[in-house]
């Protein structure tokens, strides 16, 4: 059973650092509107926001961005990652129990 621990928690951990391309993604297109990835980044691209949007857009659904004035506060990849590092940590507990 502790393989199976051992294999969700890693790939918890990939999905950590998946989360964690998005963030820099997002970052980079917010400063530079004009950005567009292309050949090999295209295809990561494309993969970062396939493997991340569901989670991401769930929370988004569930507390719509915060409008302050001319700014959207937008709390969908900062709930993501909680409920992905919270997973971690539940997973590694019960790999240390089992």
């Amino acid at each position: 059973m502790s393989v199976v621990w051992s294999i969700l928690y890693s790939l918890l951990v990939i999905y950590f650092f998946v989360m964690w391309a998005r963030f820099v993604l997002d970052l980079i297109r917010t400063f530079n509107r004009s950005w567009r990835p292309q050949g090999g980044w295209l295809v990561v691209v494309e993969l970062v926001y396939t493997v991340t949007d569901p989670l991401v857009r769930l929370f988004r659904r569930l507390i719509p961005p915060i409008r302050i004035g001319q700014v959207a506060l937008d709390l969908g990849w900062s709930l993501a990652m909680l409920v992905v590092i919270v997973a971690m940590t539940v997973v590694s507990w019960l790999a240390a129990v089992a």
